[in-house]
Parts: structure tokens; sequence; C-alpha cells
């Protein structure tokens, strides 16, 4: 008995043995690095260029592994109903299809696939040449699967963007870091870089109360003394306002060998770089490499001056804050105690929000600019208004900017919503 089913129990061994290289291919090129597969080819490897040119083609790749494993379990199976059924008659079908669902399983499926999966590259350079030969074999099958998936994708239209968008970037980035596959800095700067072309220059600009210039008409001896002051390698040169920027003076123009030059500012200032608020800081970086400047005067609606950008600025959005050794670190939000912080307003409010954990909606993109818009009014020292759970107080200003704030947690109130925020102001 045993001899005459020998071959059927080959042939099965044979089904169950490629139904596992079928399995491991299809989890190999599903997993596999394409740059190492690159490297290995480079190198002289020509099972890597074998395996990286069959990734060029990744739906007939697919559809090729799909059919031989489709085939070598329908005869796995039909041999094992076969056999069982002559050896125990009708009841062998039933015993034949479990036992080869399980064998199937375990050494058709898991394990091969948990193999590839811990060495995909090799296990792609192994599958290579075999799956080579099959895509030849089955190419008028495969013409004609491709046929009917034109006809599935003209019948059911894809709705949308299939594209991930920028909200999917950003949680893939937070599961890969949570995974420990990147450690926080390197998670940061991946999202710094999807939210780069977003970002536009209003959002990151030098607000105009805070910038530092000097009158087309000052002497060099009160320019000389802004820069010792400022510590500033540019300065901005206006004419009779800040409104009117007219040139960039550059520190190594002012100041030569021997002194301070003896040119006029007009003939060595350079040419000031205007853009609009609206720009994204993508272009702007593109345009400030193209025109050589590390200076762009951002312009409001009606030509005045709103603020500028640096090109240090634009870099601060990639790596987070450059310090230099003049620059005074500012801590945005230094705690004070356990319910109590000071904050700087200059921040920006979604910082602020991400900080404390808050969702807040305003027109304001600075932390000041929000203040102001809850108390509805110039701030005085002193002014406080409570939102979700905080009692936030004014504490210093620089008439009419709130330049500091305290904010204090509340305990054991409810959270109050941001509609009904409760304002109190100073006596």
């Amino acid at each position: 008995m045993l001899v005459e089913n020998l071959p059927y129990l080959l042939i099965m061994l044979v089904c169950l043995a490629l139904s596992g290289f079928f399995s491991a291919a299809e989890i190999a090129f599903a997993q596999l690095n394409r740059n190492r597969l690159k490297l290995l080819a480079e190198k002289g490897k020509k099972s890597a260029g074998l395996a990286l040119s069959l990734t060029n083609d990744e739906d007939r790749l697919a559809s090729t592994i799909l059919i031989c494993n489709t085939v070598v379990n329908v005869a796995l199976t039909a041999l094992g109903v076969m056999l069982l059924i002559s050896l125990q008659g009708e009841i062998g079908a039933l015993t034949a299809i479990a036992v080869c669902g399980v064998l199937v399983l375990l050494l058709g499926e898991i394990t091969p696939k948990h193999i590839a999966a811990a060495r995909p590259e090799r296990m792609a350079m192994f599958t290579a040449p075999v799956l080579k030969g099959m895509i030849w074999f089955f190419a008028p099958l495969n013409a004609l699967l491709s046929l009917w998936k034109k006809l599935l994708s003209g019948l059911f239209k894809s709705e949308g963007d299939d594209r991930m968008s920028q909200e999917e970037l950003l949680l893939l980035v937070d599961e890969v870091q949570q995974d420990g596959s990147i450690d926080e800095d390197e998670g940061d700067l991946l999202k710094n870089v999807i939210e780069f072309t977003d970002c536009k220059a209003e959002e990151i600009l030098t607000h105009r109360v805070d910038l530092v210039g000097v009158d087309i008409e000052s002497t060099k001896d009160e320019i000389a003394r802004v820069f010792t002051e400022t510590q500033y390698s540019r300065l901005l040169v206006y004419e009779e306002s800040i409104d009117n920027i007219i040139g960039v003076l550059h520190q190594k123009d002012f100041y030569m060998m021997t002194g301070i030059t003896e040119e006029s500012v007009r003939d060595v200032m350079t040419q000031p770089l205007f853009i609009q608020q609206s720009i994204k800081i993508s272009d702007l970086l593109k345009l400030l490499q193209t025109q050589k400047s590390h200076i762009a005067v951002v312009l409001d609606e009606y030509g005045g001056t709103q603020g500028i950008v640096t090109m240090e600025d634009i870099l601060e959005e990639l790596v987070g804050e450059i310090w230099d050794e003049h620059d005074e670190v500012v801590e945005d939000f230094r705690k004070e105690s356990e319910t109590s912080w000071v904050c700087d307003c200059s921040a920006k409010l979604d910082d602020f929000c991400e900080f404390f954990s808050v969702e807040l909606e305003a027109t304001s993109v600075s932390l000041g600019g929000w203040v102001m818009e809850q108390l509805g009014k110039i701030a005085e020292v002193g002014d406080s208004f409570a939102c979700q759970g905080m009692t936030i107080t004014v504490t210093e200003t620089d008439h009419p900017r709130v330049t500091r704030i305290q904010v204090k947690k509340q305990t054991g109130t409810a959270e109050a919503k941001p509609e009904s925020t409760q304002v109190e102001a100073a006596p």
C-alpha cells in the first residue's frame, strides 16, 4: 500500500516545499531594502541585480507569485484528497482537507514567511531565478489578469487621492518613533521637514516692532554704536521710517582693515529683497539662495514693512533653535512651581498649545497676540483671565505689547471652554 502511494506522497512534499518557497518570496520582495540590493548589485552580485530588476514590475511579480502559490496549494490538496479517499473512503476527503490545511498554514505560510522576514534581501536573491522563469512561463496568463485588472479599475474607480496626506505622514513618524526605530530628535526633524513646505513667511517672521535698523542719515559713529550694541552682522537701513527700508548694511562692508569705511552708506549697502507674507518658506529659501541674500523684508498688504525673515529663521524651522555665542538664550516656558509657569509672549501659540496640551482657536500666531484677543483691549500688568483650566495673568508689557505672562493650572475646578473665557481687568 505504501509503495503504491509513494509517488503521491513525493509529489505532495514537492508541492508543500514549493508553497513555502513562493510564500517566502512573497514576503521577501514585500519587505526588502532596495538600497541594499543596489549596493550588492554594484559589487557584482548577479542575483541581487536580478532581484532588483524584478522589483521594477511589482504588479506582474505579485501576480506570478499568487498564481504559483495557488497552483501548488490546490495540487497539494487535490492529491491529498485522492490519496485518503483511496485509503478511508468518502470520509477521507474531510481528513485530507484538514491535514492539508494545517500543513499549508504551518509549513507553507507561517514558517517560510517568518524566515523570509528576518532576511528579505537574501531570500529575494535566492528565489529570483525561479521567479524570473515563472514570470516568463505564465506571461499569457499574466496578460489576461492585467486586462481583468484594467476592467475592474474602470468599473470601480478610486475615490479621492491615494497619496499619503501630511497628517498621515506625521502619524507614521509618531508610530515609528514610538517603536524605537528613530529617536526623538530624528522624529522631530522628520516632522519639521514634512511641515516645512506648508509653512509661510508670516508664521516665522520677526515683527517690525522688534526690528533694529538705522536711518540713512545716521552718522557712522551712530551706526557703529548700533553694531556694537546689537552684535548683529547686518543692519536694515531705512529712510525716514522703518516702512521705507532701502538697503541692508553688512558689518564686513562697514568696517575695513583701517577702520570704518570712508564710502557713504548708500554705496556700501546692498539692495533688500522684498517678499509677500504669503510666500512659502520652501520657495523663499530657494529665492534667498538665488539672490545670494540672507534677509528678506516681508511687506504687508499696504506695502509697509511687516517684518523680516532671515536664512537662520528658515533653517530653524528644520533643525530647531540655532544659538551662537552672542545670543541670549530665551526659555519660552519656564516652570516656577508644580502648577505655575512664566511664558514669553513672543512664543508661537502652537508651541504654547503643545506645551500645555490644550487646543485654542485664534487668528493670532503669537502667544501675545492671543492674550490680547482674549482680553479684548490693550493689556496692562495684572490683567488676567481663565481658560481651559488655566489662570493666565499679564506680568510684563512693553506698551502696547504683552511680553510676559504667568500661567497657573487651576486645581479642583472644571476646565473652562475657550468661548467662555472669563476676563478680569487690572484695577
